[in-house]
């Protein structure tokens, strides 16, 4: 399955998280950096465009400013983004020079990916340095962004970041070799293949103790989540082995593979899907569930129970069945007030075109 699932990958994201940038003592671990360098390098010239989504912002931004865990102040988190991103970046660009290569840096908030227009503009930019055979080295903008430092972390940034450009492959480095089974036990195994995310496999996720990072493996099976629904295959490797990346490339039994829906989202689709808060809800029943899972039909006024939120003609709505399971995102066609009134007759309150199952 690896081989036929990895042999076509021109276009690559890898993501690395703190814990394997940084030292004990919250610092970039240099010779870590070097050999992960090192490993995505090989992969540029091999002929492989490659995206890198880089934590350690605000781990090297700690060591710096006398921080021994993660700060819960949005302002002193702030400042560690503020004072770790252009040492990261300085670091990143010395190591990539020693292989020939340019580099990038591109900040993002979600704003950025949500709204269209801008959308559209970061694919391109990126699009255009990869052309240019620049590696592009992104971060989440923690130094301004709220609500990215509060609640994000570059595990979705990395599955975004695939999404939009779109990639062939997905790669989170990180400091286990993969999804574990009995983590921290004496039979503890890694999960080869997964190829859906049930209830087990979400029980099997758990977050992080560490004192820089944000996430953990809870994170990464999200992260999994929006990727295989794009269509696009993830791997969670080590970022310690100094020949991960080949060997994922080569189709060998490296990490944990998570295998893709055979059908590829268009991009206005991962747009729809991925790239939004929903401002509300629009709860239907058994039978338009069914109809717009199963049957590609447009959400009919009958077909709704009910509708929670307030927001306005266009805005990215969630889709629930009865149970309050979401099961698909689109475009409203009408806001929340025009919805409520209860005077719809024979319109598409979500239309098929503007609607993704997830």
């Amino acid at each position: 399955m690896r081989p036929d699932l990895l042999k076509d990958v021109t276009r690559i994201v890898v993501k690395l998280g703190t814990g394997v940038l940084t030292d004990r003592r919250k610092q970039p671990d240099l010779a870590q950096m070097k050999q992960l360098v090192a490993q995505m390098a090989a992969q540029r010239q091999a002929g492989r465009d490659l995206v890198l989504v880089s934590s350690g912002a605000v781990g090297a931004g700690m060591g710096v400013l006398g921080y021994d865990k993660r700060p819960s102040d949005l302002s002193e988190l702030q400042a560690c983004a503020a004072v770790g991103q252009s040492r990261l970046m300085a670091t990143y660009d010395t190591l990539f020079a020693a292989h020939g290569l340019h580099v990038a840096q591109v900040l993002l908030t979600h704003d950025d990916l949500e709204h269209h227009e801008r959308h559209l503009n970061a694919r391109n930019t990126l699009c255009t340095l990869l052309a240019r055979g620049v590696v592009p080295i992104i971060n989440e903008n923690d130094a301004i962004s709220f609500t990215e430092i509060k609640f994000g972390d570059n595990d979705l940034l990395s599955a975004l970041v695939a999404s939009l450009l779109p990639a062939d492959l997905l790669v989170i480095l990180t400091t286990v070799d993969g999804v574990l089974e009995n983590f921290g036990g004496p039979h503890a195994r890694v999960i080869p293949v997964i190829e859906r995310i049930d209830a087990r496999i979400e029980g099997l996720a758990s977050g992080t103790t560490s004192a820089t990072a944000v996430g953990g493996m809870t994170s990464k099976v999200q992260a999994a989540k929006i990727v295989i629904r794009a269509g696009i295959p993830l791997v969670i490797a080590s970022g310690r082995k100094p020949a991960t990346l080949a060997r994922v490339l080569a189709g060998e039994d490296e990490g944990t593979l998570f295998v893709p829906r055979p059908t590829k989202l268009r991009g206005r689709q991962r747009w729809i899907a991925f790239f939004h808060h929903p401002k509300g809800t629009l709860v239907v029943d058994d039978g338009a569930k069914a109809a717009l899972r199963d049957g590609g039909k447009s959400l009919l006024p009958p077909g709704l129970a009910r509708c929670d939120g307030d927001f306005a003609e266009g805005d990215v709505v969630r889709l629930c069945d009865l149970n309050g399971t979401e099961f698909a995102r689109g475009l409203a066609g009408f806001s929340s007030a025009q919805i409520r009134a209860g005077k719809l007759h024979r319109v598409e309150v979500v239309h098929r075109d503007n609607l993704v199952v997830l």
